[in-house]
Order: C-alpha cells, then structure tokens, then sequence
C-alpha cells in the first residue's frame, strides 16, 4: 500500500518519521479552508481534514492522510494570519491566556475514510509588546494557525499545555498511528529497521 500525504508541511513529514512512516508521494490538498458562517472551531477544523483527504487525486490502492490545525479563543477561529498586523493582534488575544488548539486527522482509501481529532489546552504568557515585535520579527507566524509554531521560537511563550504536544506542531501521532494501522498501513517500520 502506498501512502500519500496531502500536505505540504514540512512539520508534519518530521512528525511522520518520528513514527517511522515515510509517505511515498506529497500532494497538498488545493481547498476553500474559509469557515462557514456561525461554525464552530471543532466542526470547522474535522471538516477541513475531511475536504482536504476528499480532494487529493489518489488510486484505489493508495491511502491518503491529510490533517488540519486550527487555533481557537473560545468559538472564535485564530488561521493563518493574513499580515502582521494581524498576527500581533492574535498574540494579544492569546497573551496570557488559555486556548483551544485543534488537530484533525482523516484517511481515505477508495471511499472509506476514517478521522479523528484531538484537542490541546495551551497557556500562553502574558507578552510584552516587545515580545509580540521580536516574534513578529522573526517571520515564524508565516503560513501558522494562530499565528505561533509552539516548536520554534513562540515554545518560550508556553509555559503550560494539556494534551497532545504533537498535536499543537501539526500532527497527533498516537492517533496518527492508530488510523494508519486501523487503515492496513503499518507505523515503526523504519524505526526498527
């Protein structure tokens, strides 16, 4: 069996190796991620994966994974910021408080498709507004829902989370696994070897 990852993140490959799970081929899923009006976070985020893992062109034999991450602030949805400006009004609405981060995780093979999610509670410190300027800086909000990678340089920022750390960077992995399993596809193959 062939896998297809349908992303282009680079995150989500590392997350897969540490698992032992290289896709055989990448292709990012190409859909409309803007949320419909009134949707929830979690509705929102489980049904990006799922368009996402519906849009990848695959054949019969091949099982497609695709995943969504989207940060929430109670039922307001933090994406991709746009510019600056709005990621350091991200930062401030963040800026010591709680937060939702959100990871949905689909499969297809044929016309099955299986999906999970997982949520992750994440403090954040309190910033300063020289903290939110040197981060902004730093150009790591680019292309992050929420705008903050937890594994670079925001990690400082976060001094508390409840669940899953994978998740938070892009990628459950125990729910990961269980999916690729469940689907047939075996996970730790090339750890052991």
């Amino acid at each position: 069996m062939r896998l297809v990852l349908g992303s282009a993140s680079p995150r989500r490959r590392d997350l897969l190796a540490q698992i032992g799970v290289v896709p055989d081929d990448v292709r990012p899923a190409d859909i409309d991620e803007t949320p419909m009006k009134g949707e929830l976070p979690r509705p929102y985020c489980r049904r990006m994966a799922v368009e996402k893992v519906r849009a990848v062109q695959a054949t019969a034999d091949e099982l497609v994974l695709c995943g969504d991450t989207t940060v929430a602030v109670g039922r307001r949805i933090l994406g991709k910021p746009e510019d600056a400006a709005e990621a350091a009004a991200f930062l401030r609405l963040m800026s010591g408080r709680r937060h939702n981060v959100i990871t949905a995780i689909a499969t297809r093979q044929g016309d099955t498709i299986r999906e999970r999610d997982v949520v992750t509670s994440v403090r954040m410190k309190r910033l300063s507004e020289d903290d939110i300027a040197a981060y902004i800086a730093s150009d790591e909000w680019k292309g992050k829902a929420g705008a903050y990678g937890i594994q670079g340089l925001a990690g400082a920022f976060i001094p508390w989370i409840s669940g899953s750390f994978s998740a938070v960077v892009g990628l459950p992995l125990a729910e990961c696994a269980q999916l690729l399993t469940g689907a047939g596809y075996p996970v730790l193959r090339k750890v052991a070897a």
